[in-house]
């Protein structure tokens, strides 16, 4: 069932997504060769803690998995698409490339956010996935509007890959968007692919995170022994943005920026 949310329950969710944002920008500055991925999670955390927050994955388990999640910060390298876990022993290095995805719970209602960027010098190659996947997001972000419906928002977003970069992508097809607020995942599931004019109607009051996910090569993924990482399935590289977004009578309102 998709939950509307009350004007109550927005302004909150503008708050926290605005919280969000600064956090997860604070922790793609601190992005840097020699850095460990574990660094950057006990930022996060700390840094959403100094506000009285509390990280939305720390410890939330998700259907099908073993154990809870062990971090706050999910953190995915090269291959990774989602969801890595961080380690003190994953030292980044120059020329990889990088997703950083972090939710918050403010008041106890939760936002979701996530970007991908650079170690130091990428390729152009990498760069250009990474490109096209943000602009991936906000040609998503423009259909997600009321009288279309939620096939359209996914329509939208594998046109615009097909057109930039034809079969030279994968979008990952298994995970998507989902609606989220009272819950971290929510409905409507929202694929990164699929047919206009399907799908549950959009309509005032729904928030949802768009989050495409492309492959510099296969759309198929493996899951790790660990039940969160997932990989490319070829070991090539891969990307991954996300913003939470709340549909208006307007236009969409980003609630993930600062």
């Amino acid at each position: 069932m998709i939950i509307i949310k009350t004007p109550q329950e927005i302004e909150i969710l503008r708050e926290g997504g605005r919280r969000l944002a600064t956090v997860l920008y604070k922790v793609r500055d601190m992005i840097a060769p020699g850095v460990t991925t574990k660094d950057l999670d006990a930022y996060a955390e700390k840094l959403i803690r100094e506000m009285g927050d509390e990280p939305a994955f720390l410890n939330y388990q998700p259907e099908g998995a073993n154990i809870p999640f062990p971090a706050t910060l999910c953190v995915s390298v090269n291959d990774e698409v989602v969801h890595g876990i961080p380690s003190p022993k994953r030292v980044l290095k120059e020329g990889d490339i990088i997703s950083i995805d972090l939710g918050i719970k403010h008041k106890g209602l939760f936002t979701d956010m996530a970007l991908t960027t650079g170690v130091g010098e990428i390729s152009s190659g990498d760069q250009k996935l990474i490109d096209t996947t943000e602009k991936a997001l906000k040609v998503g972000i423009e259909a997600a509007r009321v009288g279309n419906r939620i096939g359209d928002i996914s329509s939208s977003i594998e046109r615009f890959v097909r057109s930039r970069a034809g079969n030279k992508y994968g979008i990952v097809e298994v995970l998507a968007g989902h609606g989220v607020g009272r819950e971290i995942h929510e409905d409507p599931f929202i694929p990164n692919f699929g047919k206009a004019g399907t799908g549950a109607k959009i309509v005032p009051g729904m928030v949802i995170a768009l989050e495409p996910m492309l492959n510099h090569g296969t759309k198929h993924v493996t899951l790790d022994e660990d039940d969160y990482t997932f990989h490319t399935a070829d070991g090539k590289r891969s990307a991954h943005f996300e913003h939470t977004i709340l549909i208006t009578d307007g236009d969409p309102e980003i609630l993930t920026k600062i």
